[in-house]
């Protein structure tokens, strides 16, 4: 198993290559930033770039953001990230990207063999995370989702109006007065944040919510 290894602690770094080494892979390339670390993929064409993610400049999430490059130009390369720190920002981005795809933490790869278990699921196309990355991206997500606040009725409500009908329709459709489908909507916009407005605007809003646009 062939590994190009991103870390840009030098003493980590070292340490990294011994472990994986003892793990059976076969480090190709070790560099310690993002953009080095997309150069190396290209030029050795890994199975696999094992990823830490907060590396110069800015230290926040260069790793992600250059796995996520490495995922573009050279498709079929797994991505292993070992990290500290569970970075939100593009993670998700970088799971839903396909599989051959993992996020552990450093300080919770205990034994040798989780490190090469991990390796050889991702190189096959599986997909590996800890499971405090799993809690933290899901948590993110639902912070994020402006629809998780809406009723279940009013989502109905929200998914006829996405399909255009008008209060009228979207009563008859739900059984429920003209009065109560302009509740509903109300209480959509304020659950939306969309503000009070002289034309259809915040239908049209809301309805692109609806759609994830």
């Amino acid at each position: 198993m062939r590994v190009v290894l991103a870390e840009d602690s030098l003493l980590l770094r070292e340490g990294l290559v011994r472990l994986l080494d003892e793990a059976g892979a076969s480090v190709v390339a070790a560099v310690g930033d993002g953009t080095a670390l997309v150069e190396a993929v290209h030029e050795h064409r890994p199975d696999v770039a094992v990823v830490d993610v907060r590396m110069p400049p800015t230290f926040t999430d260069e790793g992600l953001r250059a796995s996520l490059e490495v995922r573009r130009t050279v498709p079929g390369t797994a991505i292993l990230v070992l990290s500290q720190y569970v970075e939100e920002s593009y993670a998700s981005d970088l799971l839903t990207a396909g599989g051959g795809v993992g996020y552990l933490l450093k300080d919770r790869v205990a034994k040798l063999a989780d490190l090469s278990d991990a390796l050889e699921r991702v190189v096959d196309g599986g997909t590996v995370l800890d499971p405090e990355v799993v809690s933290a991206l899901f948590a993110h997500r639902r912070r994020r989702d402006p629809l998780s606040t809406l009723s279940p009725r009013e989502r109905e409500v929200l998914g006829l109006m996405a399909e255009g009908r008008t209060n009228t329709a979207i009563g008859r459709t739900l059984v429920i007065t003209q009065g109560a489908v302009e509740k509903h909507i109300s209480s959509i916009f304020t659950k939306l944040g969309l503000p009070p407005s002289g034309d259809d605007h915040r239908r049209v809003m809301a309805v692109l919510t609806w759609l994830g646009v």
